[in-house]
């Protein structure tokens, strides 16, 4: 078998849908679970569609996700260039080829001429295309003489070129996620695969390119299902059936609810990106949000990713990039369509976040304080951030979840104070705190210890005077181990905390 290689083709028309990058990650997979090579193509032979910094925003997505290619643009390679903007001289041979043999044609038709095609088509309830039926209506160079053609040629004449579909021909090719796949040739359309402006179209160049390339796999989204047969057939009029790449077409990534693919009007109207990293568009200045930039960790969404369509052998969900590559199979891809779950998406994240280091952590939980004007020490929140983490799916969401430990609370949660801030629990609390401050050493476990020892000299329920404690130092019904939050606060804040709630609070 030959060395796998596989590539990611997208255009940089925009922003990069996470559906496009779960087509980067299982190609990235399969090459690498195969020693193979994953390639970045950029096909921006539509430059009408170009889009301006959408290229680099690419490379950025992949780059953060840690999907990194082995070739591509900026990088290199033995088989580029990997723009198909600067392989144009390239395709001019084969489009020759195809044309000296009969499977593909000349076309001059005009706008106005080929809606009228259509027009007529429709009201006799045809199928309105260009085809193996309509071409022979229409000013083509099956239709005119050679001489007219080639006057048309040397007037300068504006012209694509078409492939010429065979008719009633049974088109059948593998699919590695949905078995044998057969279509009637009569049931494509003439497409267009070179352009008036003498670049070839998408099904042209990504046929050429992925030969040319040693392509031996191509893993795309479902979308591309329908023009896989006019590939098919591109294979076999070049002479290239033998080394034809094995296809796979991925299931869609469906909205949350309803029907149909999931979309930026989706992630807009829930709350979610659909995006990889945040995007500006150029044009309009309109700020569209990103993945990383909602505080989500890159192993997550690669986490969430892989399993949007794949499952492993045994129903695993926690995993590596590492441990993705050595459990990848297209075998396990599913048909059927993926519903995205914005809920378990953040469970993952959150998941990662409670796996991370402390010290990993760090220099983004910092950064995120320091926005909002708060600074504190790195000894100071490495003690806190295994306090908080367990409660939080973001990072941006320590500050929210730990906030008594940066200042004094401001509100107390009122059904707790209602029920439970009683005479008992602050008296305790003033004896508590009166012999907490003549400890050796204010930690914890000297801190649990002694409350402990009161509670049983007291005669009381922890549940009679614990949440009093809570109540004052957080304003908090809940949270991290009270000891701990004590000793990081400190003796005299924890003090002062004390003393200002039950100013607040008479009983």
């Amino acid at each position: 078998m030959s060395k796998v290689r596989v590539r990611f083709a997208p255009s940089p028309t925009g922003p990069l849908h996470i559906g496009g990058v779960r087509t980067a990650l299982y190609n990235y997979l399969l090459a690498k679970k195969n020693q193979g090579d994953f390639i970045l193509r950029i096909e921006d032979t539509d430059q009408t569609r170009f889009v301006e910094g959408a290229e680099q925003y690419i490379k950025e997505s992949l780059s953060w996700l840690g999907i990194s290619p082995d070739e591509g643009p900026g990088i290199g390679g033995n088989f580029g260039p990997y723009r198909q903007s600067e392989r144009k001289e390239m395709y001019q041979p084969f489009v020759t080829q195809l044309l000296e043999k009969g499977d593909a044609y000349y076309a001059f038709d005009t706008v106005d001429e080929l809606e009228q095609m259509r027009a007529r088509m429709k009201k006799t309830g045809m199928q309105p295309r260009y085809d193996t039926t309509s071409r022979m209506s229409m000013k083509n160079s099956l239709t005119l003489s050679k001489d007219e053609v080639e006057k048309r040629m040397a007037e300068g004449a504006e012209y694509v070129v078409r492939i010429k579909m065979p008719r009633k021909e049974e088109i059948k090719f593998h699919d590695e996620i949905r078995g044998y796949v057969s279509v009637q040739s009569n049931q494509i359309d003439d497409k267009v695969i070179l352009k008036s402006d003498g670049l070839p179209t998408y099904h042209l160049a990504n046929v050429v390119d992925d030969h040319l390339m040693g392509i031996t796999h191509i893993v795309r989204g479902e979308e591309w299902l329908p023009s896989a047969p006019l590939h098919v057939m591109l294979y076999k009029f070049l002479g290239w059936e033998n080394t034809m790449p094995k296809m796979a077409h991925l299931p869609l990534i469906l909205k949350p609810e309803g029907k149909g693919k999931l979309s930026k009007r989706d992630g807009d109207r829930l709350g979610f990106p659909v995006f990889p990293i945040e995007w500006k568009d150029p044009s309009t200045g309109e700020m569209s949000m990103g993945y990383r930039e909602e505080g989500y960790l890159p192993e997550a969404v690669i986490n969430i990713l892989a399993l949007l369509g794949w499952h492993s052998s045994n129903n695993e969900e926690i995993f590596s990039l590492s441990s993705l590559v050595n459990e990848f199979s297209l075998s396990k891809v599913n048909k059927a369509g993926a519903r995205f779950d914005i809920d378990k998406a953040k469970w993952f994240n959150h998941q990662y976040i409670i796996q991370k280091p402390e010290k990993e952590i760090l220099d983004d939980f910092s950064t995120y304080l320091k926005s909002n004007n708060i600074q504190k020490n790195d000894e100071y929140l490495l003690k806190i951030i295994p306090m908080i983490k367990e409660r939080a799916n973001f990072i941006h969401e320590f500050l929210q979840e730990g906030e008594y430990f940066f200042s004094p609370p401001i509100e107390y949660d009122s059904k707790a104070m209602k029920k439970k801030w009683k005479t008992v629990g602050v008296e305790f609390g003033k004896e508590f705190l009166n012999k907490a401050n003549q400890l050796e050493e204010y930690n914890a476990e000297n801190l649990h210890q002694l409350f402990h020892q009161l509670i049983e000299e007291k005669n009381v329920g922890i549940g009679q005077v614990m949440p009093t404690m809570r109540l004052a130092v957080t304003g908090k019904a809940g949270g991290p181990p009270i000891f701990e939050i004590l000793s990081v606060i400190g003796q005299k804040e924890v003090q002062k905390r004390f003393t200002e709630a039950v100013t607040k609070f008479p009983v």
